[in-house]
């Protein structure tokens, strides 16, 4: 029997050294990977910046760490360590396989019990040296049991500085199941939680998640696009305070909020051609750095040395006299950049005050097929400067190489820039930087989303030209946001100024970040008819009692992707372009979160189990 308390005692001392190692080690580098315990358990830290795998049943701020079971074809990177109690941990790449996977019922609640036991300050017997609260302690369960756990939690609370009880909590999910299925008697709910808390006064909550998309867009594709996968999530999201029924719709009091996930270049673009353009931009923008560039097959139609032999006899032809620039003309030199955006849906035109070199460009993007038919274009535009032919106006804040040797053309001195290596490469790649930029703000301010001031940090030639394109990058995902939100959601303006703004002030602070979510706060009166006529992909309510540390809830969720990446059904989440269920007759997950407060009496006892 002493033998048997012995082995638990150090059972509950080498998970607790397991849990302080992996929050030292990792704190500050939670992207490191997990750290084994004996054999079959890994765990790591999930901290503020990274996503909450429990955040819709547990909204808690601060650091958790997440234990689960070893994946079967991770490797050790690094050698076993031995720490002083005896438990042997080591390190497990995380890169090796990305799947995660839940522990049996029975070693999750062991694990939750060493930790329920190792945080009760009257369990004197087990000699913890230097006793402090654990971060709150989250297992992903494999649901094999008959409640189908998918997660138990623990987390400490205190009276003053002592630690005075544990909240245990338990989540399980129920699913695929068809949708008619999917419902529940809120006053049951309520009923039960009364009964687990003894507790009279109730909150309740509700919170709903639609996605577009889906029910607006299908309709209208063809059958070939219907392969394409969407690469746009936009997602209404409601909470209210009363709840009246399961899968209520929301009602006009909610708080709405518009969130927006949007991958540039997309089919469905409506701005696709002007993504077509960036990415050729790109990659001008990698090969001077690689000094290997991919040219891609030309889009046009003619080759563009003979496109820019043509625009070059047409301005010396103007000059001499012998060619009258008229209304006609001006929609020729502008054919090129008015059928990259003839196929569009709104109103991102073509500007009219292209300059020279932003008509070379739009000859040349789509046209040029090698660098040696880039040499040679060059090369027709400085013979053309040096016999004094290429005289043309520029825009003032051009600051190209081209548009400084045009500049100094004027004055009648051209110095000479050697077309060879890198230099061709990055003469094109100035100009399309200037070109792009100018389109972008000539948007945003002539729809009046933006003002200039506003745009200078996208328009700043005071860094280098790659974190130039790189903020040119920026600017166009802000334009896949906002045309979307024009082209499918008929924003008003007032709502379109508000997201333009956010965007832009997000994007001066951070890098590009595709995966980035932007929230829109509307009114529901916004989007109400969409949820007259669509099934939500999230459906909650929650139901809570008491206060600060005291508070516990009960949380039953309606959802057409399942809650947890470990169960068997794949699924990732909330904008992440999962495949939903999202029809009346669909298949959705049940989940029901519970918790439990557990106060600490002084006896020395079994741990508690949730």
């Amino acid at each position: 029997m002493g033998s048997r308390r012995q082995q638990h005692r150090e059972s509950v001392l080498q998970f607790c050294s397991f849990l302080r190692q992996v929050y030292e080690e990792r704190k500050g580098n939670v992207n490191k990977g997990p750290l084994t315990f004996e054999t079959d358990v890994q765990g790591y830290l999930i901290d503020e910046e990274c996503a909450n795998p429990v955040e819709n049943f547990w909204n808690r701020n601060g650091m958790m760490v997440v234990v689960e079971k070893v994946i079967s074809c991770a490797t050790i990177t690094q050698p076993e360590q031995q720490p002083i109690d005896g438990t042997y941990i080591s390190e497990v790449s995380s890169k090796v396989c990305p799947a995660v996977h839940g522990l049996p019922i029975s070693r999750a609640r062991q694990l939750i019990s060493f930790y329920t036991m190792s945080q009760n300050p009257n369990m004197t017997h087990l000699k913890i040296s230097n006793p402090a609260p654990f971060l709150p302690l989250w297992v992903r369960c494999d649901r094999t049991d008959p409640q189908q756990t998918i997660w138990l939690g623990a987390e400490p609370f205190s009276t003053g500085n002592k630690l005075t009880g544990i909240t245990l909590h338990t989540v399980t999910s129920n699913g695929p199941l068809t949708n008619k299925n999917c419902s529940t008697d809120l006053e049951e709910l309520k009923e039960s939680h009364r009964r687990r808390h003894h507790c009279s006064g109730l909150r309740m909550k509700g919170f709903a998640s639609y996605k577009f998309l889906e029910a607006t867009l299908l309709d209208s594709l063809s059958l070939e696009d219907t392969f394409v996968p969407l690469d746009r999530n936009i997602y209404a999201d409601f909470a209210w305070d009363t709840v009246t029924m399961a899968l209520q719709i929301p009602p006009p009091a909610s708080t709405t909020t518009l969130k927006f996930q949007m991958a540039c270049g997309g089919h469905l673009s409506s701005v696709c051609e002007v993504s077509r353009e960036l990415q050729f931009l790109l990659g001008l923008a990698q090969g001077l750095k690689t000094g290997a560039i991919d040219w891609s097959k030309p889009s046009g139609g003619k080759p563009a040395v003979e496109l820019v032999q043509k625009l070059l006899k047409d301005l010396k032809d103007e000059v001499d006299g012998l060619k009258t620039q008229n209304i006609s003309d001006i929609e020729n030199l502008q054919n090129d950049t008015a059928t990259v955006y003839s196929s569009m849906k709104t109103v991102f035109n073509n500007r009219e005050d292209l300059d020279f070199v932003e008509q070379l460009w739009c000859k040349m993007w789509k046209n040029i097929a090698s660098y040696e038919e880039l040499v040679k274009c060059f090369k027709l535009i400085m013979k053309s400067l040096q016999h004094g032919e290429l005289r043309t106006w520029i825009h003032q804040g051009s600051n190209s190489t081209l548009s400084k040797l045009i500049k100094q053309s004027l004055h009648g001195s051209v110095e000479t820039v050697p077309l060879r290596d890198g230099a061709p490469i990055q003469m094109l790649l100035e100009i399309g930087v200037d070109k792009m930029k100018r389109d972008y703000v000539s948007y945003f301010v002539g729809k009046e989303l933006a003002v200039h001031a506003h745009l200078d940090y996208f328009m700043s030639t005071s860094v280098d030209l790659q974190e130039q394109v790189h903020r040119v990058q920026k600017l166009h995902h802000v334009l896949e946001i906002v045309d979307n939100c024009v082209d499918l959601l008929k924003l008003d303006h007032e709502n379109l100024i508000f997201l333009t703004q956010s965007c832009i002030k997000y994007y001066k602070e951070n890098p590009l970040n595709e995966k980035h979510v932007f929230q829109l706060p509307v009114r529901q009166s916004t989007v109400k008819d969409f949820c007259q006529n669509a099934y939500p992909q999230i459906w909650r309510v929650e139901i809570s009692s008491g206060q600060g540390q005291k508070k516990v809830k009960t949380v039953w969720q309606f959802s057409t992707t399942s809650p947890a990446e470990h169960m068997n059904t794949s699924s990732r989440g909330l904008l992440d372009g999962t495949e939903t269920f999202d029809s009346p007759e669909g298949m959705c997950f049940i989940t029901l979160a519970e918790c439990n407060q557990v106060y600490f009496i002084e006896e020395k006892g079994a741990a508690y189990l949730p």
